[in-house]
């Protein structure tokens, strides 16, 4: 028995059966370097999914790695009760990278983490457990984080701490919206959002979306859709949370944050959700959002792990190396080339039925010869990637959206190497 299929049959002994896993044969990922892995058998990859978009600046680091052993040398742990010198200059960069007036820091353990911070800061501030959230949406898999997920195959129960009231915003394919321009979309969802709150009772707490849905297949909405949300919001006291787990520190290229692109007027969210590449490994999440909100809480509260000197200290190296390298403009330059060769593709195989997304985050969305939804595609490209050394991800409300995201240290001629595998993919599956 080969050393995949003996570390899988343990793994099916002792662990969950809804924990999914990618691939007919999955593999043990034993050890990555820059923009490639290696499994336990040998075999190496090209990452274009970074660990479901958490390996940012790229695999063993040497400047990453270096921070984390030094901190490992001095001390690992402290817990929120004590000063800690690495997590005060993380949260300054933070709060200065942020763009938000006035801005406090809390660091948590994951984005699932962040998402329900935010959640019991709005909900506590405004009084109410009243939210606002876009369908297809997937802020994590806390009780309340479920509660707000508008993808039924991630909400394993409808139990929920809070009242949710879905949205239009994002995903147009495959809805009554699809044909629409984008300043049609943009004012079909403002009417929307209208009707949905006249028939609601009493105050709603916030509105929470992701400026690219990332579980969601990366279905985006019209840039400047939430500044006109945010018009509507603030004639009700409404708080803007801006999940920004997979979309922020760059990744899109274009801007910072995902909500940057809705920024017209000045308009700009009350909190910031955060994770994933800011750790690029490390267990880190956390929640920036302006001081009135964020001191409001009328009770004791600390955190164990969050903010713990390892991880930050990690973190912050991590932030380092990808502002000093402009990683963001990478992000822009390289994901404009492999969005070409991807489009490129589209034009050529017609199970590819959309290419969307931004900077290097990139999804695909797989067709039947009818133009429905096909996740058997979907799932057929993956082993096909795997097969020619390319890891990538798959989402999406019907399973049947490619999800690209490589480290956004990502080379020219791997993007390039990278879109040929993916080519080829579409190609064997359309014939």
């Amino acid at each position: 028995m080969g050393t995949h299929a003996d570390l899988l049959k343990r793994r099916q002994a002792v662990m969950p059966s809804w924990l999914s896993l990618y691939y007919d044969e999955p593999i043990e990922i034993e050890y990555g370097k820059d923009r490639h892995v290696f499994d336990a058998e040998g075999t190496s990859y090209l990452d274009f999914f970074g660990g479901i978009l958490t390996t940012m600046t790229g695999h063993a680091v040497p400047e990453v790695t270096a921070a984390i052993t030094e901190q490992a040398g001095k001390i690992l742990h402290s817990s929120t009760l004590y000063l800690n010198r690495p997590m005060i200059e993380l949260a300054e960069r933070v709060a200065e990278l942020s763009g938000l007036d006035d801005p406090r820091v809390f660091f948590t353990s994951s984005g699932t983490e962040a998402n329900d911070t935010a959640l019991l800061l709005a909900t506590g501030f405004r009084s109410s457990n009243q939210v606002l959230a876009l369908r297809n949406a997937y802020h994590g898999r806390s009780f309340s984080s479920i509660a707000i997920t508008g993808n039924s195959g991630w909400a394993p129960t409808s139990l929920s701490p809070v009242q949710t009231y879905y949205v239009h915003g994002s995903r147009r394919r495959g809805t009554p919206f699809a044909d629409l321009s984008d300043t049609a979309f943009i004012d079909a969802c403002v009417s929307d959002l209208e009707d949905v709150l006249s028939q609601v009772k009493d105050n709603v707490a916030c509105f929470i979306a992701e400026p690219i849905q990332g579980v969601g297949g990366f279905a985006m909405p019209p840039d400047g859709l939430f500044a006109e949300f945010k018009k509507v919001l603030d004639r009700h006291g409404i708080l803007w949370i801006s999940d920004e787990v997979q979309t922020g520190w760059g990744r899109t290229g274009e801007h910072y944050w995902g909500w940057q692109a809705h920024g017209q007027d000045g308009a700009k969210p009350d909190m910031i959700t955060f994770a994933k590449g800011l750790g690029n490994g490390l267990s880190i999440g956390g929640v920036v959002a302006r001081a009135e909100i964020m001191d409001s809480v009328a009770a004791n509260s600390i955190s164990t792990f969050g903010g713990s000197p390892i991880t930050t200290a990690g973190a912050l190296a991590n932030l380092r190396y990808a502002l000093e390298h402009d990683l963001q403009g990478n992000a822009k330059r390289v994901g404009a080339l492999l969005r070409q060769r991807l489009d490129e593709a589209a034009a050529r195989f017609p199970v590819v039925g959309e290419v969307r997304g931004k900077g290097l985050m990139l999804g695909v969305e797989l067709v039947d010869g009818q133009g429905n939804p096909s996740a058997a595609a979907a799932s057929q490209v993956l082993e096909h990637t795997k097969a020619h050394g390319v890891l990538i991800g798959k989402g999406g409300l019907h399973g049947n959206v490619l999800r690209i995201a490589p480290p956004l240290s990502l080379t020219e001629d791997e993007a390039e190497h990278g879109a040929a595998v993916l080519a080829a993919a579409f190609a064997a599956v359309a014939s």
